[in-house]
């Protein structure tokens, strides 16, 4: 299993995603995070094909934060089933990682 993941989110604002990004740094489950967008985001919900603009958050964390980043993320997020997704990260610079790890302990 990978020591480092990338967490990912989306939401309907950019002000939105940046409050999901700060507040993950501010609370060291992640190191750094990006917000990107818009995007445009297609998805069946409610037994309907619909697309929506959206603004993706990718905050890069440790394995072992994510239960937690996961469950600050779902009380922080307006979405009723937020995404919520965790990409190992399985190569990279091993003084960036370090300071991951560092930044997120």
């Amino acid at each position: 299993m990978a020591e480092h993941v990338i967490v990912t989110s989306t939401t309907d604002s950019e002000a939105a995603a940046r409050e999901l990004a700060t507040q993950a740094v501010a609370e060291r489950l992640g190191a750094c995070a990006q917000v990107v967008g818009p995007i445009t985001s297609v998805y069946r919900w409610d037994g309907a094909v619909q697309a929506d603009q959206e603004w993706r958050v990718e905050i890069k964390t440790t394995t072992g934060r994510v239960p937690a980043l996961t469950a600050r993320l779902r009380q922080l997020h307006s979405y009723d089933l937020p995404e919520v997704v965790a990409t190992p990260i399985v190569g990279g610079s091993a003084d960036y990682l370090a300071w991951v790890s560092a930044e997120t302990d």
